[in-house]
């Protein structure tokens, strides 16, 4: 005999409405438990849909294209009863008591992974008195950020904002020569910039007694894993308590042949050569900061992306003016459009689009469609810790369902951000020693390095429209602004929404030149539960860029003498 069972998309932290790009099976078909049965993919990540338990697909209920949320019913499930239902994990308690030191256990704390939320739990751990070993599977700490991420194109999209900026200041009577491209130099540039950070993580795990092992980790059990050794062989680890911060990988689309002149965003930083033509597959963060670098380099750029526009998830008044500024950057923006194949030949990769795209040779492609939580790679079953779609399921503590065992970062869900993972950090070592912690940030800011830059923090515009939530939106366009003017900034925008009952900031977003560095007032304003009033009665610097906050604030407020009238209050 059998039942039906529901299968719906787990929780997907802050996305909504994001596209099933993959259904890997049919119906009619036999699947197992955790078998994927469709894959969405939001601005930097992709995500599997697993079966909670083994059958056979009654029906799917969503096609290629579709837009699906938390929640959504997407497929249903013939299965054997009784018993077949799979019943989700109970919840992990708050709080439970921390777990004693284990007699003869190697630490008191053992991270995998040593990226930001990795080192960053590790230190804090030693900083309170614990025993901790830190398992890296890279030559140096750090993980993707440091070494492969964040900093390196950050490098680099410096390189290329000052580069440009030369340019433009021809208009403002200032003129130099073309500009020289040295690779070689530019490669030592980034190298040396990350060797200085990963050097002072080095040396902060040695003065903190961290212990740090070369190696990949697999559990063996609720208290063990076995690390394989970069130098070989391998060492069992007993643990009283352990942080899981195996962060991310990018995801590799099947449709590309394996060709040197292929590379997702990790062989990108590399530099390998300055194409004549890119295409970037993928309209996301990460593709357009890479297009960003290696167009101030002088390459031709395409962009394809299969949403309906670029950067999905910002609002589109932003992004509008992010894309007047960017034009002269690419030669086709193929939005709505999917990669169908690409054939690796002499003169480059030839790809072919969906649709009437006409198809492109080019000499670097690189595929910047996402990235996959690594915590399924880890054995994590083994020591009976519960996962949904690769994702580790934790609470406010970051606990797993085996109270003694954390994950954080990109392990945990979205957004996928080394500053979410720093302070889960914290957070999972302070309760891994007893101290009250949790995560309960309202927002966690996002921020595009392109140029210009694209910030924002908590709801935005188009997801209080969807939601049907009433709010009061406030701009203060940057041509007011004498400071941008002066800058050559006028473009530039910034947002505020408002509750319109409680009239407190619940978002904003900001895009110009250092936005990224301006975000973080409107984050801690929806943090404190400020209003209009608090934010624009608060004095700012004069002439500065971030004062277009506090000018956003008097806008809604209808007392801003910097624009023009809106009527008297």
């Amino acid at each position: 005999m059998t039942e039906t069972l529901d299968i719906r998309v787990p929780d997907l932290g802050d996305y909504a409405d994001v596209p099933v790009i993959e259904i890997p099976v049919a119906p009619g078909q036999p699947v197992a438990k955790d078998e994927t049965l469709l894959v969405v993919e939001s601005d930097k990540a992709t995500l599997d849909i697993p079966s909670p338990a083994a059958g056979r697909l009654a029906e799917m209920l969503v096609g290629l294209g579709d837009t699906v949320s938390a929640g959504t019913l997407v497929a249903r499930l013939a299965v054997e009863a009784p018993g077949a239902r799979a019943e989700p994990a109970p919840a992990p308690a708050l709080a439970p008591p921390p777990q004693k030191p284990q007699a003869g256990a190697s630490c008191d704390l053992l991270v995998i992974g040593g990226g930001p939320g990795g080192y960053s739990a590790a230190f804090r751990a030693a900083d309170l008195g614990q025993r901790v070993i830190l398992v890296e599977r890279h030559a140096t700490l750090g993980g993707v950020c440091l070494n492969v991420g964040c900093i390196p194109s950050k490098a680099l999209l410096h390189v290329a904002a000052v580069t440009e900026e030369a340019v433009r200041l021809a208009a403002h009577g200032i003129s130099f020569g073309a500009p020289t491209i040295d690779l070689e130099k530019l490669r030592t540039f980034k190298a040396g910039t990350v060797r200085r950070l990963t050097d002072g993580l080095a040396q902060m795990a040695r003065q903190r007694k961290v212990e740090v092992i070369r190696g990949t980790a697999r559990f063996t059990g609720p208290d063990t894993v076995s690390v394989t050794l970069h130098d070989g062989g391998t060492r069992d680890v007993t643990f009283t308590g352990a942080v899981v911060a195996a962060g991310s990988a990018p995801v590799a689309l099947p449709m590309l042949p394996d060709d040197p002149r292929i590379v997702n965003s990790t062989g990108a930083l590399e530099l390998p050569a300055v194409p004549r033509r890119l295409l970037v597959i993928g309209g996301g963060i990460i593709g357009l900061e890479m297009a960003t670098v290696y167009s101030a380099l002088g390459a031709r750029v395409d962009v394809v992306e299969r949403l309906p526009g670029l950067l999905e998830g910002v609002d589109r008044d932003l992004v509008s003016v992010w894309t007047k500024r960017n034009a002269h950057r690419f030669d086709r923006v193929l939005t709505g459009v999917e990669v169908v194949s690409a054939e690796a030949k002499p003169d480059g990769i030839a790809v072919t689009f969906s649709g009437e795209a006409e198809p492109g040779t080019y000499d670097l492609v690189l595929q910047a469609a996402g990235r996959r939580p690594n915590g399924a790679t880890l054995g994590l079953d083994a020591a009976g810790v519960v996962l949904d779609g690769g994702f580790v399921q934790v609470d406010a503590q970051m606990r797993t369902n085996v109270p003694h065992i954390f994950a954080i970062g990109d392990c945990v869900g979205q957004p996928m951000l080394a500053h979410k993972a720093v302070h889960q950090g914290h957070v999972a070592a302070e309760a891994a020693a007893g101290h009250k912690a949790g995560f309960d940030a309202a927002v966690i800011p996002s921020v595009a390095y392109t140029d210009p830059e694209i910030a924002w923090a908590g709801l935005t515009e188009t997801a209080a429209k969807a939601a049907g939530r009433a709010v009061e939106v406030a701009r203060f366009p940057w041509a007011a602004s004498g400071r941008a003017i002066a800058n050559g900034a006028d473009y530039g925008l910034t947002k505020l929404l408002f509750d319109a009952q409680t009239r407190r900031i619940v978002g904003g977003a900001i895009v110009g030149p250092s936005a990224g560095d301006m975000i973080g007032e409107i984050a801690l304003a929806i943090e404190m539960g400020a209003d209009a009033t608090d934010i624009g009665r608060t004095i700012h610097p004069h002439p500065t860029l971030g004062e277009t906050i506090g000018l956003a604030a008097e806008a809604g407020l209808g007392l801003c003498t910097d624009l023009p009238p809106v009527g008297r209050r």
